[in-house]
């Protein structure tokens, strides 16, 4: 058997070492945040794996930490972004005040659980898919390494959700931060990463995308009316492979 260098071995992107940040098989998406991007393997978002968010409560700004990603990926590389079982309905106005392009916006109303998480695996399993963002707050470590093992090999982004609590429990995800903070602040700690772990929280300047709105509260009146969860496959787009094999409660 032919001895294989370490140099080599050291090179893999599944190997790295506890003093430096490791490579990433796939270029990373950046954040729109370029202290964060200096802090993540590949620099940005790592596409294909499991990213943990734990806010310390909801309306902190999580989904203003996600904002430029989606942004890019709706509307520069025309990619779908599903979002699955949202807590509450999302605000459509702030989210194209933030970049997203709506056309290219779909949000599935699943039934906690591992509903949820079905649907997940199926819209990673659907071309065109850039990025599935997902709440899952009662997600064990079995179900999120099937979801993990399901972006790796569509090579989309998965974000999570989960509760602040979580952040004691065992978890697949090679990514997962921790969120703090309120108004335009958003305090962001890295729990884990591909390398070794950071000395500080990083504190960025977010926008906050959501108002927030219980489904049972009538929307305002606008000129554009609020996301609301909607009971239906990922349109038909010319990559789409398997579009209709995702469903919703």
């Amino acid at each position: 058997m032919r001895a294989i260098p370490l140099a080599d071995i050291l090179a893999r992107a599944d190997i790295w070492r506890g003093d430096s940040l490791a490579s990433a098989p796939l270029p990373g998406l950046a954040t729109g945040f370029a202290a964060l991007d200096l802090e993540l393997p590949g620099g940005g978002w790592p596409r294909g794996g499991l990213i943990e968010l734990l806010p310390a409560q909801r309306g902190v700004g999580e989904l203003g930490l996600l904002l430029p990603a989606l942004a890019h990926l709706s509307a520069g590389e025309l990619a779908w972004v599903v979002c699955v079982a949202p807590p509450h309905a999302l605000h459509a106005p702030a989210l194209a005040r933030g970049g997203v392009d709506l056309s290219r916006l779909l949000v599935v109303s699943s039934a906690p659980g591992r509903d949820a998480a079905w649907t997940c695996a199926r819209a990673l399993d659907t071309e065109g898919v850039g990025a599935v963002v997902a709440w899952l707050p009662e997600a064990d470590a079995a179900l999120l390494r099937r979801l993990h093992l399901a972006a790796e090999e569509s090579r989309s982004l998965l974000f999570v959700f989960r509760p602040q609590e979580c952040a004691a429990q065992a978890s697949p995800a090679p990514l997962r931060l921790c969120l703090t903070g309120a108004g335009e602040r958003l305090g962001v700690q890295i729990l884990k990463r591909r390398g070794a772990p950071p000395l500080h929280m990083l504190s960025l300047s977010v926008q906050r995308p959501a108002a927030w709105r219980p489904r049972a509260t009538p929307p305002a009146q606008s000129h554009v009316a609020p996301i609301h969860a909607l009971a239906r496959p990922v349109p038909a787009a010319p990559a789409a492979r398997r579009a209709s094999g995702i469903r919703t409660a």
